[in-house]
Protein backbone atom coordinates (compact mmCIF):
# COMPACT_ATOMS: atom_id res chain seq x y z
CA UNK A 1 0.00 0.00 0.00
CA UNK A 2 1.43 3.39 -1.34
CA UNK A 3 1.78 5.94 1.70
CA UNK A 4 -1.15 8.44 -0.24
CA UNK A 5 -3.30 4.70 0.48
CA UNK A 6 -2.12 4.29 3.85
CA UNK A 7 -3.45 8.46 4.60
CA UNK A 8 -6.40 7.86 2.74
CA UNK A 9 -7.30 4.88 4.91
CA UNK A 10 -6.29 6.17 8.39
CA UNK A 11 -8.59 9.80 7.25
CA UNK A 12 -11.37 6.83 6.86
CA UNK A 13 -10.66 5.14 10.37
CA UNK A 14 -10.46 8.48 11.76
CA UNK A 15 -13.79 9.66 10.51
CA UNK A 16 -15.51 6.20 11.29
CA UNK A 17 -14.35 6.87 14.67
CA UNK A 18 -15.26 10.37 15.10
CA UNK A 19 -19.03 9.37 13.79
CA UNK A 20 -19.12 6.47 16.05
CA UNK A 21 -17.98 8.37 18.82
CA UNK A 22 -20.82 10.92 17.49
CA UNK A 23 -23.49 8.45 17.62
CA UNK A 24 -22.53 7.07 20.78
CA UNK A 25 -22.58 10.60 22.48
CA UNK A 26 -25.85 11.77 21.03
CA UNK A 27 -27.16 7.86 22.61
CA UNK A 28 -25.47 9.05 25.50
CA UNK A 29 -27.08 12.97 26.32
CA UNK A 30 -30.38 10.90 25.18
CA UNK A 31 -30.21 8.32 28.02
CA UNK A 32 -29.13 10.97 30.00
CA UNK A 33 -32.11 13.49 29.23
CA UNK A 34 -34.25 10.31 28.96
CA UNK A 35 -35.84 10.54 32.29
CA UNK A 36 -36.92 14.17 31.96
CA UNK A 37 -37.81 14.38 28.14
CA UNK A 38 -41.47 14.10 26.79
CA UNK A 39 -42.29 12.34 23.48
CA UNK A 40 -43.55 15.35 22.79
CA UNK A 41 -46.46 17.10 20.22
CA UNK A 42 -50.05 17.75 21.37
CA UNK A 43 -50.36 17.32 24.77
CA UNK A 44 -53.29 15.07 25.32
CA UNK A 45 -54.94 12.04 27.85
CA UNK A 46 -54.38 8.85 28.11
CA UNK A 47 -55.78 5.97 29.92
CA UNK A 48 -53.24 2.88 31.13
CA UNK A 49 -54.65 -0.12 32.80
CA UNK A 50 -52.22 -1.95 34.91
CA UNK A 51 -52.89 -5.69 35.66
CA UNK A 52 -51.79 -7.44 38.33
CA UNK A 53 -49.18 -9.82 37.62
CA UNK A 54 -48.11 -7.62 34.64
CA UNK A 55 -44.36 -7.62 33.34
CA UNK A 56 -42.79 -4.29 32.81
CA UNK A 57 -42.29 -5.01 29.30
CA UNK A 58 -45.82 -4.89 28.96
CA UNK A 59 -46.85 -1.87 30.98
CA UNK A 60 -43.93 -0.06 28.83
CA UNK A 61 -45.68 -1.75 25.59
CA UNK A 62 -48.72 0.04 26.87
CA UNK A 63 -47.09 3.38 27.43
CA UNK A 64 -45.43 3.68 24.10
CA UNK A 65 -48.75 2.37 22.31
CA UNK A 66 -50.23 5.20 23.88
CA UNK A 67 -48.09 7.42 23.07
CA UNK A 68 -46.91 8.53 26.70
CA UNK A 69 -42.85 6.95 25.85
CA UNK A 70 -40.53 7.45 23.04
CA UNK A 71 -38.80 4.30 23.87
CA UNK A 72 -39.73 1.39 25.51
CA UNK A 73 -36.52 -0.42 26.65
CA UNK A 74 -35.02 2.68 28.06
CA UNK A 75 -37.86 3.07 30.38
CA UNK A 76 -37.25 -0.65 31.50
CA UNK A 77 -33.85 0.30 31.89
CA UNK A 78 -34.25 3.39 33.70
CA UNK A 79 -36.81 1.05 35.77
CA UNK A 80 -34.67 -1.14 36.68
CA UNK A 81 -31.84 1.27 37.16
CA UNK A 82 -34.25 2.42 39.75
CA UNK A 83 -34.83 -0.26 41.51
CA UNK A 84 -38.76 0.05 40.73
CA UNK A 85 -39.50 -2.51 38.16
CA UNK A 86 -41.64 -4.75 41.11
CA UNK A 87 -42.79 -1.42 42.51
CA UNK A 88 -45.72 -0.76 40.22
CA UNK A 89 -48.63 -0.67 41.49
CA UNK A 90 -51.77 -2.17 39.34
CA UNK A 91 -55.07 0.50 38.40
CA UNK A 92 -56.71 1.96 36.54
CA UNK A 93 -54.66 5.18 35.82
CA UNK A 94 -55.15 8.66 33.45
CA UNK A 95 -52.06 9.88 32.85
CA UNK A 96 -50.42 12.73 30.22
CA UNK A 97 -48.18 12.74 27.26
CA UNK A 98 -46.76 15.53 28.63
CA UNK A 99 -45.32 13.82 31.70
CA UNK A 100 -41.82 13.09 31.69
CA UNK A 101 -40.54 9.14 32.58
CA UNK A 102 -39.59 9.96 35.64
CA UNK A 103 -42.86 11.41 36.11
CA UNK A 104 -44.56 8.78 34.47
CA UNK A 105 -42.26 6.11 36.63
CA UNK A 106 -43.24 7.56 39.84
CA UNK A 107 -46.95 7.88 39.37
CA UNK A 108 -47.22 4.11 38.55
CA UNK A 109 -45.55 3.06 42.19
CA UNK A 110 -47.49 5.78 44.06
CA UNK A 111 -50.59 4.01 42.29
CA UNK A 112 -54.11 5.48 41.84
CA UNK A 113 -55.68 7.09 44.74
CA UNK A 114 -58.05 5.35 46.58
CA UNK A 115 -61.05 6.47 45.90
CA UNK A 116 -63.65 6.12 49.53
CA UNK A 117 -66.96 7.26 50.37
CA UNK A 118 -68.04 8.65 53.80
CA UNK A 119 -70.84 6.70 55.61
CA UNK A 120 -72.69 7.90 58.68
CA UNK A 121 -74.39 5.49 61.10
CA UNK A 122 -76.67 7.13 63.64
CA UNK A 123 -77.47 6.31 66.84
CA UNK A 124 -80.20 3.74 67.40
CA UNK A 125 -80.47 2.58 64.15
CA UNK A 126 -81.43 -1.40 63.63
CA UNK A 127 -79.25 -3.65 61.50
CA UNK A 128 -81.49 -3.77 59.08
CA UNK A 129 -81.36 -0.05 58.68
CA UNK A 130 -77.55 0.25 59.12
CA UNK A 131 -78.17 -2.59 56.12
CA UNK A 132 -79.74 0.12 54.12
CA UNK A 133 -77.00 2.97 54.71
CA UNK A 134 -74.22 0.77 53.33
CA UNK A 135 -76.40 0.09 50.99
CA UNK A 136 -77.47 3.92 50.13
CA UNK A 137 -73.67 5.01 50.45
CA UNK A 138 -72.25 2.73 47.62
CA UNK A 139 -70.30 0.54 50.15
CA UNK A 140 -71.88 -2.34 50.16
CA UNK A 141 -74.72 -4.53 48.74
CA UNK A 142 -78.22 -4.44 51.43
CA UNK A 143 -78.93 -7.98 51.11
CA UNK A 144 -75.30 -8.94 51.32
CA UNK A 145 -74.92 -7.10 54.60
CA UNK A 146 -78.10 -8.18 56.17
CA UNK A 147 -77.16 -12.13 55.36
CA UNK A 148 -73.77 -11.50 57.25
CA UNK A 149 -75.11 -10.09 60.50
CA UNK A 150 -77.51 -12.50 60.59
CA UNK A 151 -75.29 -15.93 60.00
CA UNK A 152 -74.56 -16.98 63.30
CA UNK A 153 -70.91 -18.37 62.06
CA UNK A 154 -69.78 -14.95 61.29
CA UNK A 155 -71.48 -13.55 63.90
CA UNK A 156 -69.17 -16.04 66.56
CA UNK A 157 -66.07 -14.92 64.21
CA UNK A 158 -66.32 -11.40 65.90
CA UNK A 159 -66.48 -12.66 69.24
CA UNK A 160 -70.65 -11.00 69.50
CA UNK A 161 -72.11 -12.69 72.09
CA UNK A 162 -75.54 -12.77 70.39
CA UNK A 163 -77.67 -14.50 67.35
CA UNK A 164 -76.93 -12.04 65.31
CA UNK A 165 -75.16 -8.11 64.80
CA UNK A 166 -77.89 -6.30 66.43
CA UNK A 167 -76.27 -3.95 68.80
CA UNK A 168 -72.41 -4.24 68.06
CA UNK A 169 -72.85 -1.92 64.78
CA UNK A 170 -71.23 1.50 66.15
CA UNK A 171 -72.97 4.54 65.21
CA UNK A 172 -70.30 6.70 63.81
CA UNK A 173 -68.92 8.04 60.55
CA UNK A 174 -67.18 5.74 58.29
CA UNK A 175 -64.73 5.40 55.24
CA UNK A 176 -64.72 2.43 52.83
CA UNK A 177 -63.88 1.97 49.38
CA UNK A 178 -67.55 1.50 47.08
CA UNK A 179 -68.44 -1.98 47.18
CA UNK A 180 -66.53 -3.48 49.84
CA UNK A 181 -67.11 -7.00 51.10
CA UNK A 182 -70.11 -6.74 53.47
CA UNK A 183 -67.94 -8.92 56.00
CA UNK A 184 -65.07 -6.59 56.20
CA UNK A 185 -66.96 -3.59 56.76
CA UNK A 186 -69.41 -5.26 59.27
CA UNK A 187 -65.90 -6.61 61.45
CA UNK A 188 -64.70 -2.72 60.95
CA UNK A 189 -68.05 -1.79 62.62
CA UNK A 190 -68.22 -4.10 65.13
CA UNK A 191 -64.31 -3.73 65.93
CA UNK A 192 -65.20 -0.23 66.82
CA UNK A 193 -68.29 -1.61 68.86
CA UNK A 194 -65.77 -3.41 70.83
CA UNK A 195 -63.11 -1.02 71.80
CA UNK A 196 -65.51 1.76 72.66
CA UNK A 197 -67.57 -0.96 75.25
CA UNK A 198 -63.84 -1.82 76.65
CA UNK A 199 -63.02 1.68 77.51
CA UNK A 200 -66.48 2.63 79.35
CA UNK A 201 -66.32 -0.58 81.15
CA UNK A 202 -63.05 0.20 82.66
CA UNK A 203 -63.88 4.02 83.09
CA UNK A 204 -67.22 2.61 85.06
CA UNK A 205 -65.73 -0.48 86.51
CA UNK A 206 -67.76 0.10 89.34
CA UNK A 207 -70.85 0.52 87.90
CA UNK A 208 -69.62 -2.86 85.95
CA UNK A 209 -69.35 -4.79 89.31
CA UNK A 210 -73.04 -3.29 90.41
CA UNK A 211 -74.93 -4.50 87.61
CA UNK A 212 -73.17 -7.49 87.66
CA UNK A 213 -73.54 -8.62 91.21
CA UNK A 214 -77.57 -6.97 91.21
CA UNK A 215 -78.68 -7.82 88.09
CA UNK A 216 -76.33 -10.24 86.88
CA UNK A 217 -75.25 -8.61 83.58
CA UNK A 218 -72.45 -9.16 81.59
CA UNK A 219 -71.26 -6.46 78.54
CA UNK A 220 -74.23 -8.67 76.70
CA UNK A 221 -76.78 -7.20 78.78
CA UNK A 222 -75.02 -3.45 79.06
CA UNK A 223 -75.33 -3.80 75.19
CA UNK A 224 -78.75 -4.58 75.25
CA UNK A 225 -80.37 -2.25 77.94
CA UNK A 226 -78.10 0.64 76.20
CA UNK A 227 -80.27 -0.51 73.00
CA UNK A 228 -83.53 0.34 74.92
CA UNK A 229 -82.21 3.47 76.55
CA UNK A 230 -81.09 5.02 72.96
CA UNK A 231 -84.58 4.27 71.31
CA UNK A 232 -86.66 5.89 74.72
CA UNK A 233 -85.30 9.24 74.29
CA UNK A 234 -82.50 11.52 72.54
CA UNK A 235 -81.95 13.81 75.48
CA UNK A 236 -78.69 13.50 76.96
CA UNK A 237 -79.82 14.36 80.46
CA UNK A 238 -82.48 11.98 80.43
CA UNK A 239 -80.76 8.59 79.29
CA UNK A 240 -79.26 7.81 82.86
CA UNK A 241 -82.63 8.52 84.41
CA UNK A 242 -84.47 6.04 82.21
CA UNK A 243 -81.62 3.59 81.90
CA UNK A 244 -81.94 3.84 86.72
CA UNK A 245 -85.80 3.65 85.81
CA UNK A 246 -85.32 0.26 83.73
CA UNK A 247 -82.69 -1.15 86.06
CA UNK A 248 -85.64 -0.16 88.94
CA UNK A 249 -88.34 -2.22 87.02
CA UNK A 250 -85.77 -5.37 86.98
CA UNK A 251 -85.05 -5.31 90.92
CA UNK A 252 -87.72 -3.43 92.80
CA UNK A 253 -90.20 -6.28 94.57
CA UNK A 254 -92.83 -2.88 94.67
CA UNK A 255 -93.12 -3.41 90.75
CA UNK A 256 -94.04 -7.28 89.93
CA UNK A 257 -93.83 -8.69 87.31
CA UNK A 258 -90.84 -7.12 86.27
CA UNK A 259 -91.92 -6.17 82.78
CA UNK A 260 -90.09 -3.38 81.18
CA UNK A 261 -93.43 -2.33 79.14
CA UNK A 262 -91.01 -0.26 76.41
CA UNK A 263 -93.02 0.33 72.97
CA UNK A 264 -89.52 0.22 70.76
CA UNK A 265 -89.64 -3.90 71.39
CA UNK A 266 -92.74 -4.26 70.32
CA UNK A 267 -91.65 -2.26 66.77
CA UNK A 268 -88.41 -4.21 66.82
CA UNK A 269 -89.96 -7.69 67.01
CA UNK A 270 -92.77 -7.18 64.35
CA UNK A 271 -89.85 -5.41 61.89
CA UNK A 272 -86.41 -6.56 62.31
CA UNK A 273 -86.64 -10.66 62.60
CA UNK A 274 -87.49 -12.25 60.03
CA UNK A 275 -90.28 -14.91 61.77
CA UNK A 276 -92.70 -12.28 62.79
CA UNK A 277 -96.12 -13.50 65.23
CA UNK A 278 -99.18 -13.15 63.52
CA UNK A 279 -100.11 -10.00 64.91
CA UNK A 280 -96.84 -8.31 64.11
CA UNK A 281 -97.83 -9.56 60.28
CA UNK A 282 -99.86 -7.21 60.86
CA UNK A 283 -98.15 -4.39 61.81
CA UNK A 284 -98.30 -1.22 59.97
CA UNK A 285 -96.05 1.19 61.72
CA UNK A 286 -98.51 2.02 64.61
CA UNK A 287 -99.00 -0.36 67.95
CA UNK A 288 -102.25 -1.34 68.88
CA UNK A 289 -104.17 -3.26 71.04
CA UNK A 290 -102.94 -6.49 69.87
CA UNK A 291 -99.38 -5.56 69.49
CA UNK A 292 -99.63 -5.06 73.15
CA UNK A 293 -100.81 -8.37 73.89
CA UNK A 294 -99.47 -10.10 71.70
CA UNK A 295 -97.42 -13.50 73.69
CA UNK A 296 -95.73 -14.71 70.40
CA UNK A 297 -93.79 -11.57 70.03
CA UNK A 298 -90.44 -12.17 72.31
CA UNK A 299 -89.58 -8.77 71.71
CA UNK A 300 -92.53 -7.88 73.62
CA UNK A 301 -92.07 -6.53 76.88
CA UNK A 302 -95.42 -5.71 78.43
CA UNK A 303 -96.13 -9.56 78.00
CA UNK A 304 -92.83 -10.98 78.79
CA UNK A 305 -90.58 -10.22 82.08
CA UNK A 306 -86.88 -9.26 82.04
CA UNK A 307 -84.69 -8.36 79.25
CA UNK A 308 -85.89 -8.90 75.54
CA UNK A 309 -83.70 -12.11 73.69
CA UNK A 310 -81.63 -9.35 72.00
CA UNK A 311 -80.66 -5.58 71.41
CA UNK A 312 -83.06 -3.83 69.75
CA UNK A 313 -80.98 -1.23 68.53
CA UNK A 314 -77.13 0.17 67.76
CA UNK A 315 -76.33 2.01 71.12
CA UNK A 316 -73.77 4.65 70.47
CA UNK A 317 -71.30 6.20 73.82
CA UNK A 318 -73.65 8.29 75.58
CA UNK A 319 -76.48 5.23 75.81
CA UNK A 320 -73.83 2.61 76.83
CA UNK A 321 -72.81 5.33 79.25
CA UNK A 322 -76.10 5.51 80.78
CA UNK A 323 -76.38 2.36 81.66
CA UNK A 324 -73.11 2.30 83.17
CA UNK A 325 -73.47 4.92 85.23
CA UNK A 326 -77.62 5.17 85.68
CA UNK A 327 -78.99 7.22 88.19
CA UNK A 328 -79.95 6.28 91.27
CA UNK A 329 -83.89 7.18 90.88
CA UNK A 330 -86.85 6.93 92.73
CA UNK A 331 -88.91 6.57 89.60
CA UNK A 332 -90.44 3.98 88.05
CA UNK A 333 -92.31 5.25 85.16
CA UNK A 334 -92.28 8.13 82.83
CA UNK A 335 -94.62 9.28 79.61
CA UNK A 336 -93.64 11.62 76.66
CA UNK A 337 -94.25 14.87 76.83
CA UNK A 338 -94.95 15.51 73.12
CA UNK A 339 -91.30 17.86 73.03
CA UNK A 340 -88.69 15.52 73.11
CA UNK A 341 -88.49 14.90 76.89
CA UNK A 342 -90.37 12.85 79.48
CA UNK A 343 -92.46 13.22 82.58
CA UNK A 344 -91.35 10.93 85.36
CA UNK A 345 -92.98 9.06 87.79
CA UNK A 346 -92.77 7.27 91.22
CA UNK A 347 -96.65 5.36 91.04
CA UNK A 348 -99.03 4.25 88.67
CA UNK A 349 -101.75 6.67 89.67
CA UNK A 350 -99.11 9.98 88.84
CA UNK A 351 -98.24 7.94 85.25
CA UNK A 352 -102.10 7.64 84.61
CA UNK A 353 -101.95 11.27 85.45
CA UNK A 354 -99.56 11.83 83.27
CA UNK A 355 -100.52 9.54 80.51
CA UNK A 356 -103.73 11.48 80.72
CA UNK A 357 -102.36 14.99 80.25
CA UNK A 358 -99.90 14.65 77.48
CA UNK A 359 -100.62 12.26 75.98
CA UNK A 360 -104.65 11.50 73.38
CA UNK A 361 -104.84 8.28 73.06
CA UNK A 362 -104.76 5.18 74.89
CA UNK A 363 -102.71 3.83 71.70
CA UNK A 364 -99.92 6.64 72.86
CA UNK A 365 -99.84 4.92 76.47
CA UNK A 366 -96.58 6.03 77.60
CA UNK A 367 -93.94 3.66 78.92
Amino acid sequence: MSVADQKKAAKIVALTVLLLLAVVGGVAWQAIRYPESSPGGEPREAKLSVEKGMTLAEIARRLHAGGLIDHPSWFRFYANERGLAQKIRAGQYTLSSKMTPHQLLDRLVEGVPVEEVAVTIPEGKNMVQVAELLDAAGVSNKDEALKAMRDPAFVRSLGVPNGTLEGYLYPDTYRFRPGSPAQKVLAHLVKRSQDVLALLEKQHADGVAMLKKQYQFTSREIVLMASLVEKETAQPAERPRIAGVFLNRLRLPTFVPHRLETDPTIVYGCSVPVKKSAACQKFEGRIRKMHLTDKDNPYNTYTHEGLPPGPISNPGRAALEAVLAPDATPFLYFVSKNDGTHYFSKTRAEHEAAVNKYQRTKSDSGT
